[in-house]
């Protein structure tokens, strides 16, 4: 890349990179959109796929006008290294979310994941990583408007680091409207060590509220998908969320950056094999979402089969052959030794016993092939003898009678649910059917994890396990099955366990998963929960999530932060509550960007009522913010993950009222009150928990 004449003005001549690079990728695109395929196809299947690949390699190559092409500048003393071809001594790049490359073939922007650019996030004037300049710009609706520049390799300053970058700050505290971004440009050291992980280990990444690990999450798939893009288009990517809503924040994210393909989903829609109607109560979903309860389904899968008492006599043109009973056993128990799955044990029984006859074929002086052995395999008493010692299992039907025969459960139960357990999961009404069962989602699970022990789950390249924290072992083991032969990045935090069966230490969740060595990382760093909000929250962690390291917020703007009682004559009506709570809405819809009210799900009716009375359009969670409506209304239960950069939280000890108990309660409180990004008010008629006292936490 030819060096510009620095004679010019910087900004001018970086708007006029910018502009040729955006000339250059529409170029790219217009290239792709010209293809003719009429003479490259040999059928319409051929023509049908490459049109696809076409279509989404345009769409890829989408140039949106809101999201800067490039975000940094590296200016290199020396050669990137001899295993960069593009590298030359004083060569610069430009850091941005794709590649872009000039008529020539030139790069004009590289892509962020580019081993040449991994020095931008980590690079510093202790450890220069051979980078003379880093330049970062700073853009207002998609133009460039300002640049700053570290001189990292300046022998003559030895001061160390420099402070925080002023456009770094900027935007990591820009107010978000809309759904989640990317974090390319604000990626810090430690964040981009987990990015840049490699796909053959799994990392699970401990991390408190605005430590950027959903971000970190996405951004290693992309990174990913970057380094081995042939393996995982074999293979495939998930990202696994909390919820529709949650999916919904983060949907946006790897498009951005260029990345399609990847699928999303919940754990309920993994293991969707049956409609999800009823509910069960938390003692009961805690039984059936033990890891014990995978031994009880393995016991009763296992039960159907029973040992041959019958020989089977295989009549071939005049000839008979008769396996004996007790050779069919040895057959059998040989099978169940090996302890594969059920189904593809009863798919090998018949080709055994027919081998046993052609032993006999062979003895008698015959000289057989395969055909034959699959001939035997499939007649008709070989079958009827599969089909008695080996019946097909019905998944469904299975935890079905687990779940509504006492007998059958405490048959395979015993010695692993107590009878007080076991009562606990049995239905009170015998169930005729699957359809006619009211399954609750942790019914679901178990027809999963039998279906696992009938036939194979098929495995992926690689899975993100987002909020993994509030997962039962059973659920784990249902996610774990999708990346047995892949890997997994598991992003959750302890303290923001709100599920009964919350997860107690990453080292037993990963145990569940099937990632036992899987490095465990801790992001500690805040930056996008203010100070002031941060360190109120904080005090909850003595009594949530004992010895768990406190976020430290790294943003210089310590964030609007308040706590509004209410007075002595407002506390007398819900309704005056109510109308506190919609002009402190009314107050942050002032500002810019988005404005969260979250509050317990019991009263979200009533605030719904008292917005609609004042004329506040509102959203609910999931559905994206505009210019017009930018306050969302967020139950509690639905507030993890979500972001606004205002919040306004209602009455907290109704928070944690609304929980089974105090410390889920509390823990649902922690999660609500570390939704804010720039501000929050905090408004209660009832007294606050006494966990939040001055002095009761971490200050």
């Amino acid at each position: 890349m030819p060096v510009p004449d620095p004679s010019d003005d910087p900004l001018s001549r970086e708007r006029a990179h910018l502009t040729h690079s955006r000339a250059a990728l529409r170029s790219m695109r217009e290239d792709v959109e010209s293809l003719d395929i009429r003479d490259v196809t040999a059928n319409w299947v051929n023509a049908e796929v490459l049109t696809r690949q076409i279509e989404e390699r345009v769409k890829a190559l989408a140039d949106l006008s809101h999201t800067p092409l490039f975000f940094g500048r590296l200016d290199y003393l020396h050669s990137p290294g001899a295993d960069q071809a593009e590298g030359a001594e004083g060569e610069r790049f430009y850091i941005g979310r794709r590649h872009v490359h000039d008529a020539d073939g030139d790069p004009m922007v590289i892509d962020w994941r580019a081993p040449v650019s991994q020095p931008f996030y980590r690079a510093s004037k202790k450890n220069p990583l051979d980078i003379a300049l880093r330049r970062r710009f700073g853009y207002t609706a998609g133009d460039l408007t300002a640049y700053e520049d570290e001189h990292l390799s300046n022998p003559a300053d030895s001061s160390g680091d420099a402070t925080t970058s002023k456009l770094l700050q900027q935007e990591i505290e820009r107010p978000r409207v809309g759904p989640m971004r990317d974090i390319v440009a604000t990626i810090q050291p430690e964040q981009d060590e987990i990015v840049r992980s490699g796909l053959g280990g799994s990392v699970c990444v401990q991390g408190g509220p605005g430590t950027g690990k959903t971000a970190v999450g996405l951004h290693r798939v992309a990174y990913l998908l970057y380094a081995h893009r042939d393996r995982l288009a074999r293979t495939g990517t998930l990202v696994i969320g909390p919820n529709a809503s949650f999916l919904h924040y983060i949907e946006q994210v790897l498009p951005a950056l260029g990345e399609l393909e990847v699928k999303q989903a919940t754990v309920d829609d993994l293991v969707a094999h049956v409609e999800v109607r009823g509910t069960d109560e938390a003692p009961a979903a805690v039984v059936k979402g033990d890891a014990r309860m995978a031994e009880v389904l393995r016991r009763a899968v296992r039960s159907h089969v029973t040992m041959p008492v019958e020989p089977v006599m295989v009549v071939r043109g005049s000839r008979r052959w008769r396996v004996p009973a007790y050779e069919l056993e040895v057959i059998v128990r040989e099978l169940l030794d090996r302890d594969i799955r059920y189904g593809a044990a009863r798919e090998a029984l018949p080709q055994r016993i027919a081998h046993a006859v052609l032993v006999q074929m062979e003895r008698s002086g015959e000289a057989p092939d395969d055909r034959v052995q699959d001939a035997v395999a499939r007649n008709t008493a070989v079958k009827a003898a599969v089909k008695a010692v080996w019946p097909p299992v019905e998944p469904a039907k299975l935890v079905l009678r687990l779940l509504s025969d006492a007998d059958f459960l405490a048959t395979h139960a015993e010695g692993l649910l107590t009878e007080d357990e076991q009562k606990t999961i049995l239905w009170a009404r015998p169930v005729r059917s699957v359809k006619s069962a009211k399954w609750a989602a942790a019914d679901a699970v178990l027809i999963d994890e039998a279906t696992d022990l009938v036939q194979r789950t098929h495995s992926l390249g690689h899975v993100v396990l987002d909020e993994a924290q509030d997962l039962s072992p059973m659920q784990y083991r249902a996610v774990g099955r999708r990346c047995t032969t892949g890997s997994a990045t598991v992003l959750g935090d302890l303290a923001q366990g709100t599920t009964p069966w919350a997860t107690r230490s990453w080292e037993e969740a990963l145990t569940h998963l099937g990632k036992g060595d899987a490095v465990v990382e801790e992001l500690t760093a805040g930056f996008r929960v203010p100070t002031d909000v941060i360190t109120y929250a904080s005090r909850l962690l003595p009594h949530i999530a004992p010895g768990l390291t406190p976020v430290a917020s790294v943003r210089e703007n310590p964030g609007f932060f308040e706590v509004r009682p209410a007075t002595a004559d407002s506390a007398d009506t819900a309704d005056t509550m109510a109308t506190e709570v919609v002009a402190a809405c009314e107050e942050l819809l002032r500002n810019e960007g988005s404005v969260g009210l979250i509050a317990a799900d019991a009263r979200v009716p009533l605030l719904a009522e008292a917005l609609a009375a004042a004329g506040l359009p509102h959203l609910g969670p999931g559905e994206e913010t505009t210019l017009t409506t930018r306050l969302t209304l967020v139950p509690a239960s639905l507030a993890k993950g979500l972001e606004y950069d205002y919040v306004v939280l209602d009455e907290p000890r109704a928070v944690v009222d609304g929980e089974p108990d105090e410390r889920t309660g509390l823990r649902r409180l922690y999660v609500s009150l570390t939704r804010a990004v720039s501000g929050l008010i905090v408004t209660h008629a009832a007294p606050l928990p006494p966990q939040l006292a001055e002095g009761s936490g971490a200050l």
